[in-house]
């Protein structure tokens, strides 16, 4: 691509991270403000200059979906030669290379869960552990790997820390657990997860071929979400490094939710201290959320005692619905109200899967499960299969692969839409529930045909190939339950943020005032989840007899208004759609309001013609931020939110007519 190209298509902040391209940067990133989109550029805009070999490039980040799409994203604009991998998949990959050469024979296996060797190890010392101690314990040893404490130190560690040992064990017997679980681990010749960078660390430092080797394949690092790094991730980092300095860190202080794994924000707030002459940039713009939505995020940051490091965000939207405070009575009055104002979404066109609650812990989720089906809300529950371990969807990816070494040509959609019509899919969805799960697995991976750039079926299968390698799955269907943990990462156009009252958010055993600033982090990630609407809300007791008394979260004092909406509202709330469509015409220039209005016009004869629903075109989120940025080009249109490559291909040419003031006549089949 041409560098200037490139450059267009960011906004001046991002473009100060992206044309610096060599040396140590650390990027101060809130949330909403397209620090994915910065770094992805910077790799790009380097490769477009001369100044790095893509193949010498590694992109670190913390999942591997998010690997996943910085990697397409990398391809998409010209550098897929450049490496996106988590911290562990990237040592594995390096590990299984040297192991046996500098061990020998094979790397052994790696356990998926240390469940079983836990309750193994506990037995042998005699201890006895339900389930539920057996996560907390298997936490705690991965707490004690990643923050490199050895059973001779632990004691001494967590007394230091004040950090409560799980299980009602005391700290020696927590420290001779540690020993007896790395004994039954070599027993049964197997690693597990911490040990893939504990190994890995161990050759780098003590052999200087192998270290001479990776050092030479990697010589500029970028690692993404660097608030979330322990220090075994992060001594792995110095280890790549080798004393070089040419590395991009990019984090959100504000985001740091998970203290309690060994992630410290201080690796990213000091940077500039490891790194002498480290340039510190900032992203402050927000484009995902509202000015009401982003306000609140920024007064709950304001009132938290530790800031070093946190930005201020500025909203780039033109306006939106107020946030909502509302109180319930007890906790089933509030899953019924907050269902009720669901259902009102969803009929004023609102997609499900747009929609989240989002609470602090997984019981919490039952009476909002059976409130949302008692409407017949669909929700996201989390299948109990992983997708491509699916017998039907394996079946349906081994006939793609066969017709893709067959050569049988023609357009990818229409092939694969062929294909699965056997093993299951048809255009409309079974009406009954028989079939109707095969049904929406093979109607993802048509799906996936449809939104793909592959020019051939084998291009295709390669493409699911990594989806396999990566885990990817299907986005959910249906209004989304996810606690605030589990949020991080994701956004939707509304969030339902549920249980804001003591003992929930701050949970009860946030004793300490290090533990309460991490509930307010907690509070700020749920808010910046939402683009368009934001509702907050409480239950004074659990039970509708007025057991269990709560009070409001103090996390909210001097926020939560004094007049707010106590119970289910007495009129029907407006739809979202109107409500911030009239915001809009408020607050935005009249060039754009009549921008919007013809593009309104434009979208509803192409959904008329086209037999679907308006917001399936566009959403009117997306026609506002056209109508405001008013792009000239397709790289400009492009930048948009919900406007992909399929979106470009089929209304690029109408849309950029439209900007221009052009007519457009639809035609059939447009």
């Amino acid at each position: 691509m041409i560098p200037e190209e490139l450059l267009d298509a960011l906004d001046p902040d991002q473009r100060a991270v992206a044309t610096q391209v060599a040396g140590p940067l650390a990027v101060l990133a809130g949330a909403g403000t397209g620090k994915t989109r910065a770094i992805t550029y910077r790799i790009a805009y380097g490769a477009a200059v001369g100044a790095v070999d893509p193949s010498n490039v590694l992109a670190v980040t913390f999942t591997q979906r998010a690997a996943f799409e910085m990697r397409h994203r990398l391809a998409q604009l010209g550098v897929p030669k450049a490496q996106a991998r988590t911290f562990h998949s990237a040592a594995l990959r390096q590990l299984r290379h040297f192991w046996p050469t500098v061990v020998g024979g094979p790397l052994p296996d790696v356990i998926p869960h240390k469940a079983s060797l836990v309750a193994a190890s506990a037995a042998r010392l005699g201890i006895a552990i339900d389930r539920t101690n057996v996560r907390d314990i298997a936490a705690e040893v991965e707490w004690a790997k990643v923050t490199m404490v050895d059973a001779a130190h632990y004691a001494a560690r967590v007394g230091r820390l004040g950090r409560e040992v799980p299980a009602g064990l005391d700290a020696s017997d927590m420290a001779r657990l540690l020993d007896v679980y790395e004994d039954a681990k070599a027993e049964r010749g197997v690693i597990d997860f911490e040990d893939i960078l504990i190994y890995l660390c161990g050759m780098l430092q003590e052999r200087a071929d192998v270290a001479a080797v990776v050092r030479k394949q990697y010589r500029s690092f970028v690692v993404d979400e660097f608030q979330d790094v322990n220090l075994l991730q992060a001594r792995l980092l110095d280890l790549w490094l080798g004393g070089r300095h040419d590395v991009c860190v990019v984090g959100d202080v504000a985001q740091t939710i998970y203290s309690f794994t060994g992630a410290s924000p201080q690796y990213l707030t000091g940077f500039g201290r490891k790194h002498p002459g480290a340039r510190i940039a900032q992203l402050t713009r927000d484009y995902r959320s509202t000015p009401q939505i982003v306000s609140l995020a920024n007064d709950v940051l304001e009132r938290s005692q530790h800031r070093e490091g946190t930005v201020r965000l500025s909203s780039q939207r033109d306006g939106g619905a107020r946030v909502a405070y509302r109180t319930y009575e007890d906790d089933r009055a509030e899953a019924e109200g907050v269902a009720d104002q669901i259902a009102e979404l969803i009929a004023g066109g609102m997609a499900p899967h747009s929609i989240a609650v989002l609470m602090r812990t997984n019981g919490q989720s039952q009476a909002f499960e059976e409130a949302l089906g008692a409407r017949r809300i669909p929700v996201a529950v989390a299948a109990g299969k992983p997708f491509f371990a699916r017998d039907d969807v394996r079946t349906a990816i081994a006939r793609l692969r066969a017709v893709a070494a067959a050569r049988e040509e023609g357009a990818l959609a229409d092939l694969v839409r062929d294909v699965l019509s056997g093993v299951g899919w048809a255009p409309e969805a079974p009406s009954g529930q028989a079939g109707s799960e095969r049904w929406s697995n093979m109607n993802a991976i048509v799906g996936w045909a449809d939104d793909s750039r592959a020019t051939s079926l084998a291009d295709f299968v390669s493409e699911l190939d990594e989806r396999i390698a990566y885990q990817v799955e299907p986005d959910k269907s249906g209004v989304e339950l996810a606690t605030i943990h589990a949020a991080k990462g994701l956004e939707w156009d509304a969030v339902f943020l549920v249980g804001v009252a003591e003992g929930l958010l701050p949970i009860s055993y946030a004793k300490t005032q290090q533990a309460r600033e991490e509930e307010r982090r907690l509070l700020y990630v749920a808010v910046t989840r939402a683009r368009d609407l934001l509702s907050l809300s409480w239950a004074r007791s659990r039970g509708t007899d007025g057991r269990g008394r709560r009070k409001r979260s103090r996390l909210l004092d001097g926020i939560w208004p004094e007049a707010d909406g106590v119970g289910a509202p007495k009129r029907k709330p407006r739809s979202s759609s109107r409500a911030l469509n009239r915001a809009f015409e408020e607050e935005a220039s009249p060039q754009a309001v009549e921008l919007f209005g013809r593009l309104r016009a434009w979208r509803l004869e192409v959904s008329r013609q086209a037999g679907v629903p308006p917001f399936a075109v566009f959403t009117d989120q997306t026609l506002r931020d056209i109508a405001v940025a008013m792009p000239k080009t397709t790289t400009q249109l492009r930048v948009i939110r919900g406007i992909g490559d399929v979106k470009v291909q089929r209304f690029a040419a109408p849309v950029l007519a439209l900007v221009r003031g052009e007519e457009v006549i639809v035609d059939e089949g447009a």
